[in-house]
């Protein structure tokens, strides 16, 4: 399949560039150190600061104008960077609230982050009346076609339901005129590709495409090429968005079954605030839910074999603070914030070193302060320390006062 659009060279906002060459590297790209700087709708930078954004992160900085420019975008940056208010930005910015159709499509791997992304468009967009719909798995097809008919400007949601309701024709997709593809590079894990493929062809020809991915493999890149042209590229590096201002601790427990101990002793601390324990399997979730209530400690659990309506109910509870201890896979490591979570625990230290950033991420976003925990066993160490020097940090042995960091 050849990318169908012509380069949108179409000097749609005030910072596009007379030499395109500007935007082709993150070096090159233009940095805008304030929202007022970024030329955005009136009503939609009264909802920035009513959120509580004070100035833009560094993708904010560098990705909004070349995608309010009609530029394609590939912009590489992980989770807690400010990744979903740059797609929510964007979205705001683009659609025609006049116009009751969909507008803007943002396709993401998982129903949970899907549903993020409409919280923070719904909040940033809470001036400008405006109508976005998470289009997901796992919810009544009949409630999809009730709101799809009522009209929205913006649709995100999971690539299997939203090509569905493309097909069944209750998704009109002759007004779209931008695509975003949030963590492109897990979406490919999942095998969505053929979907997002599908979804892409029902699309206007002079849709423009932008693809948020915390890392760029080679499936990925060649995935874009399919239907991206001449993109610019941003890249947030590595080392400018993680671990400042989390503090990173490990507990030796030389076998695996000392581990359930350890938590039980750490449990007051855990509920200070509120705390996630990442395990590596639903299995594990599971066991050690159940045996956590069974010593009589309150924690909820989520994984992705759960029903959609309990997943909801779960994440209702734990953004409310009604449950502070949430136990779960790596489902939930992917750009969900719940801005109370300042301790995350790795009770199976993760299965690869890029999940690290993405769990760990839960705690300290935005510059908030944020404890992790890391449970080690011997056959861990090893690991432990690969991911120390990845992310060029030091984890320390976690010291007895570990509550008074929180």
């Amino acid at each position: 399949m050849s990318s169908r659009r012509q380069s949108s060279s179409n000097g749609r906002h005030p910072y596009y560039p007379d030499n395109k060459a500007v935007f082709e590297t993150s070096e090159g790209v233009k940095v805008i150190p304030t929202f007022d700087g970024l030329n955005l709708k009136e009503d939609l930078l009264r909802g920035i600061y009513a959120y509580g954004f004070e100035k833009p992160s560094a993708i904010q900085q560098r990705a909004i104008v070349p995608v309010l420019s009609g530029e394609d975008v590939i912009a590489q940056a992980q989770s807690g960077t400010g990744k979903t208010a740059t797609i929510s930005i964007c979205a705001l910015e683009t659609i025609d609230t006049s116009i009751r159709e969909p507008q803007v499509l943002i396709l993401s791997p998982t129903r949970e982050l899907a549903q993020q992304i409409q919280m923070v468009i719904l909040a940033l967009g809470d001036y400008m009346n405006v109508q976005c719909h998470a289009c997901i798995g796992g919810v009544s097809i009949g409630e999809d076609i009730r709101k799809l008919q009522f009209g929205q400007h913006i649709v995100s949601g999971t690539p299997g339901r939203v090509y569905d309701m493309i097909t069944r024709r209750f998704l009109v997709t002759r007004g779209v005129k931008l695509l975003i593809l949030d963590e492109a590079d897990e979406m490919l894990n999942r095998g969505f590709q053929e979907q997002i493929y599908d979804v892409y062809r029902y699309l206007p020809p002079a849709t423009q495409v932008c693809v948020f991915s915390a890392t760029l493999p080679h499936e990925t890149l060649e995935l874009t090429q399919k239907f991206m042209t001449h993109p610019v590229r941003i890249l947030v590096k590595r080392d400018e968005l993680t671990l400042e201002g989390i503090k990173q601790f490990f507990v030796s427990v030389e076998r695996e079954e000392w581990k359930f101990d350890t938590l039980c002793d750490l449990y007051d601390t855990l509920v200070i605030t509120q705390a996630v324990i990442f395990c590596n399997t639903k299995r594990k979730v599971d066991h050690l839910a159940e045996k956590m209530r069974e010593a009589n400690f309150t924690v909820t659990s989520m994984h992705g074999e759960m029903e959609q309506k309990e997943r909801d109910a779960i994440m209702k509870d734990f953004r409310s603070g009604a449950s502070r201890v949430l136990i779960t896979t790596d489902v939930w490591a992917r750009g969900i914030d719940v801005h109370q979570v300042s301790l995350v625990i790795n009770y199976d230290l993760p299965m690869n070193r890029e999940l690290y950033i993405h769990r760990i991420g839960r705690s300290g976003r935005f510059g908030r302060k944020g404890v992790a925990i890391n449970f080690v066993t011997t056959e861990d160490i090893h690991t432990l320390r690969d991911i120390e020097q990845y992310y060029s940090t030091q984890i320390d042995e976690m010291p007895m006062n570990v509550g008074e960091l929180l």
